[in-house]
């Protein structure tokens, strides 16, 4: 039951927001169903599964793609005209342009050096975020109000406009009831779309994480793939398309946890990378400092990159990890018993508290620079030492006869 809380509390707001969302889509006609002449009934149902599931995987790309689908299938300059914003060519021009952009960053990230290309893929993390919200708020709200009107269509067929006694109920019948029916299926598809996009937003937090071009580049290229085959399905049988969509709803869910824990992850690196937070921010050398657990928490029941305070307490030597579970459940406490030789490893641009070779802690950007007050707050005997690329280029520095390997000799 606790696992499903933190959706029911969604679903709760997502209905009370509801109203407003319909009402602003429904100015605009809902053109964003394509299967109103499809002959199976039910087709609808799973296009509207596909695109959801399609525009959540990678917002901008779907999103600038269900734009360019519908604008080349209006035929006439009226229907040009009633289409939404985002099948205009003001706006799928420059979205499909920015996702060649990063296309690009991508192919040639793979054979830079990681400092070059880290401060991209934060702002691509920050346009995902961003792109996210647009489609939360404005693809997902047209898709699901035409599916809401069809299925009202399909349920007051102009042969049942009759009462008992025969007289005709054409006032009732002209009603349009869709209204009602999208206070239900608005937030039910913005819920299924959030939980695939923070599955898929979760890539761009590892790639964050991760050292190398080349693992970034697989990781884009197996997400587009995924998005790619969702469409392509879509074309050949809509169920089919419905179905792999499913899989993939199901999974999202599942890693759902997982999924947040990044997602919170790349929101603080972003914003402490990009406002330069370090320059601002000191450690609270006698208080409890903001960071995120990593692998020596997780036999202790802590998930890994779990956000939450860490607190020395020099009376009794104990060090204490607080959290929240998804940020609003009830409080945890954790004592940290960290065994083996600790330090503090200063990255290039994320550094940590290890326990030897392995990773007890990671700070965010914001604690760049602040590794010896982390050191004096937690009584960390091991002191600062380079870490992940600072310390290979210390090596490779060294190698070469650099000032590592002259500071030797002297």
């Amino acid at each position: 039951m606790k696992r499903l809380s933190p959706f029911f509390a969604l679903f709760t707001l997502l209905a009370v927001l509801a109203a407003p969302l319909h009402a602003a889509t429904s100015a605009t006609p809902a053109v964003s169903a394509p299967a109103a002449k499809d002959a199976s009934p039910s087709s609808p149902y799973a296009k509207a599964i596909s695109t959801v599931t399609g525009v959540a995987i990678s917002p901008l790309l779907g999103t600038g793609a269900l734009g360019l689908y519908q604008n080349i299938k209006a035929k006439t300059p009226e229907e040009k005209a009633a289409l939404p914003w985002y099948a205009q060519w003001s706006f799928i021009l420059p979205a499909l342009a920015l996702v060649g952009l990063c296309a690009c960053k991508d192919s040639i990230g793979a054979v830079l050096p990681p400092g070059m290309k880290k401060p991209l893929d934060v702002l691509e993390t920050i346009e995902n975020k961003a792109s996210g919200l647009v489609a939360a708020g404005a693809v997902v709200p047209f898709t699901m109000s035409a599916l809401s009107k069809m299925i009202v269509a399909q349920a007051t067929p102009a042969g049942d406009m009759l009462t008992a006694n025969g007289m005709a109920a054409v006032q009732v019948g002209a009603i349009d009831w869709s209204w009602a029916l999208s206070i239900l299926t608005v937030p039910i598809g913005i819920a299924v779309f959030l939980i695939v996009w923070m599955a898929s937003h979760a890539i761009n937090a590892l790639i964050l994480l991760s050292p190398w071009g080349a693992i970034d580049a697989a990781l884009k290229g197996a997400r587009t793939a995924l998005l790619g085959l969702i469409a392509l399905t879509a074309t050949l049988s809509p169920w089919i398309s419905a179905i792999l969509s499913l899989v993939v709803i199901l999974i999202a869910y599942l890693v759902a946890g997982w999924a947040f824990r990044l997602t919170i992850f790349g929101t603080i690196f972003s914003w402490d990378f990009f406002t330069l937070r370090k320059h601002r921010f000191q450690v609270a050398e006698k208080g409890e400092n903001l960071l995120f657990s990593s692998n020596t928490l997780t036999q202790q029941g802590v998930p890994m990159r779990t956000y939450g305070r860490l607190r020395h307490e020099p009376a009794n030597g104990k060090i204490v990890f607080r959290y929240r579970p998804w940020l609003v459940l009830p409080e945890k406490t954790v004592d940290v018993k960290l065994d083996a030789q600790v330090s503090v490893g200063k990255g290039l641009f994320i550094s940590s508290i290890r326990c030897g070779e392995k990773t007890a802690f990671i700070l965010p950007p914001r604690y760049r620079d602040h590794e010896d007050a982390v050191v004096r707050a937690y009584a960390i005997e091991g002191g600062v030492q380079d870490a992940g690329l600072l310390k290979a280029w210390g090596a490779l520095k060294e190698l070469f006869g650099g000032s590592s390997a002259k500071a030797q000799v002297s």
